[in-house]
């Protein structure tokens, strides 16, 4: 810890911002951290992303990207890539979190976070992301598995049974090929109101502050939708959602209906799947349980969706392996 305290302190200097005062900010659920730097009436944000466990080259890479594209991200003002060091502009406390506990206007702020993603994938082109990554189905199986080998066996008690498992994984490859049939653009991935700031004094979109994009993919439009829409950490009203979706498709009236709504419900639930997965794997792995007391409402989530026909398979599947009456928060984990 010294030592590294030592490396952020010669980055602060060479970024001349040695003086400045530091205060924690909220971190997330990565081993990244963040810290607020404050400078007379100026300040920034550090970010220490400590290698090899973080890196810190996507962020820079998809805030230059989203920059271009006239939305949001952070400037870099400066960075160490070897050191995994960033010293960002400081967007506010306003996150959309924050706004609406306080009262704020929800249906204003997520009309404006739905024309911030209409604005990126409409003017999003698919060349400038070839060396993005892509949110293939090896990628997205890796993540729906995350129920099986850390939700399962903490409500069930035992292992999940690798014929299960398998006729799991094999039903979501079938699922994900009917998401496919709707255009893929860039996904934030992480797109709820966690990492949404309000930024009141700018713009049209430039108001809605981008955050923790670094795991960007080429994937399925659908999913940065059902982010938002279907927030682990927020219900989000059916009536406003509704809305919500009737705006996106007025932007793009020759996406096909059907289509469409097969990959919200898709990607929906293999969002939720892996979110059950990975609150329990934080409590577990991490020691952070305070994840766990959202599991009911993302199980809320993973039953509408499912309740669509391109997930009948899958359905009967959850319906067989993870009936009602073990659809629960499990007991977090005990220090021995």
């Amino acid at each position: 810890m010294a030592d590294r305290e030592t490396t952020i302190a010669g980055f602060l200097a060479r970024a001349g911002w040695a003086d400045a005062r530091r205060s924690g900010l909220a971190g997330d659920a990565s081993f990244r951290r963040y810290d607020r730097l404050a400078r007379g009436a100026e300040s920034a944000v550090l970010m220490d992303a400590p290698p090899p466990v973080e890196d810190v080259r996507p962020f820079v890479q998809i805030a230059g990207l989203l920059a271009g594209l006239g939305l949001s991200a952070p400037r870099i003002l400066a960075r160490d890539d070897a050191a995994g060091l960033l010293l960002l502009e400081d967007l506010g406390d306003d996150t959309y979190n924050r706004v609406l506990a306080a009262g704020g206007d929800e249906t204003r702020l997520y009309e404006l976070a739905l024309d911030a993603l209409v604005a990126l994938h409409r003017n999003f082109d698919i060349a400038d992301g070839a060396d993005i990554p892509p949110y293939d189905d090896e990628f997205m199986l890796s993540e729906a598995a995350l129920l099986c080998d850390w939700y399962m066996p903490a409500v069930l008690g035992h292992d999940t049974l690798p014929g299960a498992r398998a006729e799991y994984l094999a039903l979501w490859r079938d699922a994900l090929a009917v998401a496919r049939r709707v255009p893929s653009t860039l996904v934030l991935r992480d797109y709820h109101v966690d990492n949404l700031v309000w930024l009141k004094a700018r713009p049209g979109v430039e108001a809605c502050g981008l955050l923790d994009f670094q795991g960007a993919r080429i994937g399925p439009l659908t999913y940065d939708l059902v982010s938002l829409l279907e927030d682990a950490r927020r219900d989000v009203p059916a009536a406003l959602t509704g809305r919500l979706l009737a705006r996106y498709l007025d932007a793009f009236p020759a996406l096909d209906r059907a289509a469409f709504a097969a990959a919200c419900a898709i990607m929906g639930a293999q969002r939720s799947a892996k979110i059950l997965g990975i609150f329990v794997r934080l409590d577990r792995r991490d020691g952070k349980p305070h994840y766990l007391h959202h599991i009911p409402r993302v199980w809320r989530w993973l039953e509408g969706d499912l309740a669509h026909p391109a997930l009948a398979g899958l359905r009967h599947w959850f319906d067989r392996a993870l009936p009602k009456p073990t659809r629960i928060v499990p007991p977090a984990r005990t220090e021995p």
